[in-house]
């Protein structure tokens, strides 16, 4: 076995699959170059080689002599990041002791604590501290902190069933305490006796102390450790609030009880005990409902997780691909080059590429792709998705945590850990929490025993001095004083204030998942509603990132050369060719005629900047099994994206053409394929009309090349790299929310506008480099407004980290754009809109949540502090427990109604508007503001009644009408345009609409 090293290169300038499969092809013919396996989403390249023959620096030069930037990785492990699981947490007030007290020691660079996810993420600088001091530093605030990894994944999971049971139970003894307690209370309150058992001590205050001993020190046990842990390190929580509330109310009412007894009192004193039970019943309950609803928040974290399939099936196959052997194996034994068969039902263990079989599979829950995807031989496929039909082998070839799975999950979770800008003041409030409110309830007992003293009246209505005595106004003063100081200490809660932006974070970002949209974090979730113009790419973002062949205009009768044996000999012969326009043509072909064979070369010759030529033979195999009738089908589909109904009408039938290139087939074919000189250059004449043809399209942004056989011109392709079917769409709805849309491209002007007025963009930046772009976005964002852009997530790198929202478009399997604050895993620009949509979405229900959140501290603390008592409003402690329980779990509720939130589908967006919008579009209008280059000067909507944009508008369209005054030509033409959206028209007018556009 051949000793093979590994080197990681940085690529950076891929655009599409057909870069990536341009370096893989290059280099895996270098000598000493083993394999190559490049990722386009996260621009890196992994190549094992001979270092016998060649270094990593070579590598990587052989590369960028391709025309990309490649660099040597160093290795980049340790790079002071570390993820922690935090247990002990319990409100707010705990986050921001973590936070502020961490930061303070050395070498802690970032930290950032989640309450709701109940981990941690720091960032630390290795010479100076490191994880053993870190994990120390928590420790010694009084909380639990371990590692995260897969062997405690379970155990964690383990600990937060437990919490929970731990809750259930206090609340079930709480209640079997409380629920008599209350019973108790309440015949205590209608017959207002209390039979004395011996002078002090009376039934009802027996009962109660029977009924609160076991709940004040059993069912509160655990409030008692996490308050003690608290205390213990000079720190509040939540925890405090409620041992001082409980722990006051029942040593007072004991102490009551005893003097009472102590003086041999006629009738027992008015005691507090019920406030334990009741408290602690409706605490508990909030605490078991809180962690129950906080586990669902990661339900989407969970759902992905369980797509991951436990076994494999690893294939052993001969030299001529038959299967030897197979044997069950667990995934994570799996490695990067192992075949692996998946029958129909299963899911595909890892990511990977089909080698043989066609199946299709639902990626559904990966992607949000509704529809089934179909695979072919050369298809990725994706770990997770489950196999419909048919039986596949793949090739893995991202295993692991490198798994697409694996990484969106690793993206859900950081965005779950990070927090929102706007929950730093709710942080900061918290941290002062709980000391404020215990000196307001220090404040209402002393306010209130003063005013007890001072005006009986307020707090005994039917106060006499003749009637009541000192020690009877004593009882009733400190009573009222003490409940009304143990309800504030009862009813403050900041732990809603904690909850209220991480629970919709979680549920935000987890349903975002779920539908293909990856959202890093609270801050881009927050932000990302607030843009207000949006930059698109061109190229991959835009439109589809590779060549399509976009029209065909045959020159000639069939009976000269049937258009399944023009086919047939163009792709055949571009097939020996290395370009990209010549790739573009054999696709096309491929799948028009449904084949994968060819005919046979001979002569073959590639001159650059002109064209091919050679001589194409036996083409019969290419097209036995289909004829002229499923070409023209063919052309419809969605894949290949063509509207060709009746151009053809005037053709032999297709059985004659069939008969006809059969027996062609013995013939062999001189082809010429190339521009106009290479025409020339032949001595081939290129009349008007072929010179008009060709000058359209290319107008058009396209590339136009003519394809002569025996000596004469029969056609014309014209190649582009074609928009998007949903691009318009997607324009139109951003434009309909107030955003203001530009193009911003390397291109040309001319390709540039052509592509703008396609799908409805007015203001383009062309010719820029890629260097350049950062500079646009830092124009556009100085004019004061939120910036976001949307690019590839590999060549826009630096201008989707300048933006305020980068958003990358990814293809389903390399999602890790590191540039990037959003990836859309499916290539699909409506998620743009959708990922906005689930911002604002969020942010709103985040703001809701802040309300009812404050509200019940802004408003209840000072009704529990009795400001509104000589109006008769009040409340006593156990309904302020309540209130306290009720605030943390609406909190959480209200963030779970998130998962409600469906992505705007193309089907809800399509309204008549639209479709009115797209009838009414001017096919003349050139009203398109364009700034080239580095130029400094941003184009200025000028506004619709500017003198200067009528007349330039006018001159426009009396220039473009003339030039289209001409007589229509005898020709045939496969007009190969993206699919548009219309209504139930006239079929004419739309035919001719679509030409025109």
């Amino acid at each position: 076995m051949e000793d093979l090293e590994k080197v990681t290169l940085k690529v950076k300038g891929m655009t599409c699959a057909s870069c990536v499969a341009n370096i893989e092809r290059h280099l895996g013919k270098v000598e000493g170059v083993k394999s190559v396996l490049v990722a386009l989403m996260s621009g890196k390249a992994e190549v094992r080689y001979d270092a016998a023959y060649i270094l990593p620096g070579q590598i990587a030069n052989h590369v960028t002599e391709l025309g990309f930037d490649a660099t040597v990785l160093e290795d980049t492990a340790g790079d002071g990041v570390i993820e922690l699981g935090i247990s002990g947490m319990t409100c707010a007030s705990c986050v921001h002791r973590i936070e502020s007290n961490m930061l303070t020691r050395p070498g802690i660079v970032e930290c950032a604590i989640a309450l709701s996810t109940n981990k941690g993420r720091f960032v630390y600088e290795p010479d100076k501290t490191g994880v053993r001091d870190i994990i120390a530093g928590i420790k010694d605030l009084g909380y639990d902190a371990y590692l995260l990894n897969k062997d405690n994944a379970v155990s964690v999971e383990m600990e937060h069933q437990k919490t929970i049971r731990i809750w259930r139970n206090s609340f079930l003894l709480s209640l079997i305490c409380g629920l008599p307690a209350v019973i108790v209370m309440m015949f205590h309150m209608i017959t207002q006796k209390d039979r004395p058992i011996i002078p002090g001590l009376g039934v009802i205050n027996l009962l109660l102390f029977l009924l609160a001993t076991p709940v004040q020190f059993v069912g509160a046990r655990y409030f008692y450790i996490q308050a003690y842990k608290a205390l213990k390190h000079r720190s509040t929580n939540m925890d405090v609030l409620v041992v001082l509330a409980t722990t006051i109310a029942y040593v007072y009412s004991i102490g009551v009880l005893l003097g009472a007894m102590a003086t041999r009192m006629e009738e027992s004193p008015m005691t507090l005990f019920e406030t334990t039970p009741m408290l602690v019943t409706f605490i508990s309950l909030g605490r078991w409902l809180e962690h129950i609803a906080k586990g669902k928040t990661s339900e989407a974290i969970h759902k992905l997780m369980s797509l991951q399939a436990t076994e494999a099936t690893l294939v052993t196959m001969d030299s001529s691909e038959n299967v030897i052997n197979e044997t069950k194996i667990n995934v994570d034994l799996v490695q990067r080059g192992d075949l692996l068969r998946v029958l129909p039902g299963e899911k595909v263990p890892v990511d990977g590429r089909v080698v043989s079989g066609t199946s299709n599979c639902d990626e559904s829950l990966i992607t949000g792709e509704s529809m089934p995807v179909a695979k072919l031989p050369g298809s990725s496929v994706i770990g997770g998705s489950i196999n419909e039909n048919g039986s596949l082998i793949i090739q893995a070839t991202h295993v692991g945590a490198d798994s697409a799975l694996s990484q969106i999950v690793r993206l859900v979770e950081e965005a779950q850990t990070s927090k929102a800008p706007i929950q730093q003041l709710a942080d900061t409030i918290a941290g002062y929490f709980v000391p404020v409110v215990c000196v307001i309830a220090s404040v209402t007992l002393i306010s209130w025993i003063i005013v007890g003293y001072v005006s009986p009246t307020t707090i005994l209505p039917d106060y006499s001095q003749n009637v009541t005595t000192d020690g009877e106004l004593a009882e009733e003063v400190f009573a009222n004083a003490f409940q009304l100081a143990i309800t504030v200490l009862a009813i403050a809660c900041p732990c809603a204030l904690g909850l209220a932006t991480p629970t919709a974070v979680m549920v935000g970002t987890g349903v975002g998942a779920v539908n293909g949209i990856l959202i890093k974090g609270g801050e881009p979730l927050e932000t990302t509603h607030k843009v207000k113009t949006i930059v698109f790419d061109k190229t991959g973002t835009i439109t589809h990132g590779v060549p399509k062949v976009a029209s065909v205009a045959y020159f000639v009768e069939e009976k000269v050369v049937t258009l399944l044996t023009f086919l047939a000999v163009v792709g055949t012969a571009e097939a020996n060719s290395e370009h990209p326009i010549a790739n573009a043509i054999v696709k096309y072909v491929k799948q028009v005629l449904n084949t994968e064979k060819l005919g046979q070369v001979s002569g073959f010759k590639a001159v650059p900047g002109y064209g091919i030529e050679c001589t194409v033979s036996n083409i019969l195999p290419m097209i036995e099994s289909t004829s002229r009738d499923q070409v023209l089908s063919n052309c419809n589909t969605e894949e290949v994206g063509s509207d060709i109904d009746g151009l053809l009408a005037a053709a032999s039938d297709a059985n004659s053409s069939k008969r006809l290139a059969a027996n062609e087939n013995g013939e062999k074919y001189a082809l010429l394929v190339g521009n106009r000189d290479w025409m020339r250059k032949n001595g081939l004449s290129i009349t008007p009309e072929m010179d008009m043809k060709m000058s359209k399209h290319e107008n058009q942004g396209q590339t136009a090349v003519l394809c002569a056989i025996n000596g004469q011109i029969v056609a014309m392709l014209a190649v582009a790299d074609t928009v998007k079917e949903e691009a318009q769409l997607a324009i139109y709805q951003l434009k309909k929310k107030g955003l203001n849309v530009f193009l911003l491209t390397g291109d040309n002007v001319k390709t540039a506008k052509a592509i703008a007025k396609q799908v409805g963009i007015k203001k383009v930046f062309a010719e820029v480099l890629p260097e350049h772009k950062v500079a646009k976005v830092r124009q556009l964002q100085s004019l004061g407004e939120k910036v976001a852009m949307v690019g590839d997530g590999v060549n826009d790198s630096p201008a989707l980290a300048q933006a305020d929202v980068g958003i990358a478009i990814g293809t389903g399997t390399d999602v890790a754009v590191e540039a990037a604050d959003v990836v859309l895993i499916r290539n699909d620009l409506l998620d743009v809109y959708g990922a906005i949509q689930l911002s604002a979405t969020t942010v709103r229900r985040i703001r809701v949540n802040f309300f009812f959140a404050s509200i019940y501290n802004l408003v209840g603390i000072p009704i529990a502090a009795g400001v509104f008592m000589p109006v008769g409003l009040e409340l006593q402690p156990w309904m302020a427990s309540a209130a306290m329980a009720m605030s943390s779990v609406s909190v959480v509720c209200l963030s779970l109604l998130l998962k409600l939130w469906k992505k705007p589908s193309k089907h809800s967006i399509l309204t008549d508007a639209y479709f009115k919008h797209v009838y009414d579009l001017d096919p003349f209008d050139d009203d398109i503001q364009v700034t080239r280059g580095v130029d400094e000067t941003l184009p200025i909507d000028r506004g619709k009644g500017s003198l200067r944009q009528s007349i330039h508008s006018m001159i426009s369209k009396l220039s473009n009408t003339n030039s289209n005054n001409y007589t229509p030509l005898s020709t045939m033409e496969i007009g190969i345009q993206s699919k548009s959206y219309s209504t139930s028209r006239d079929q004419d007018e739309d035919s001719e609409r679509n030409s025109i556009v």
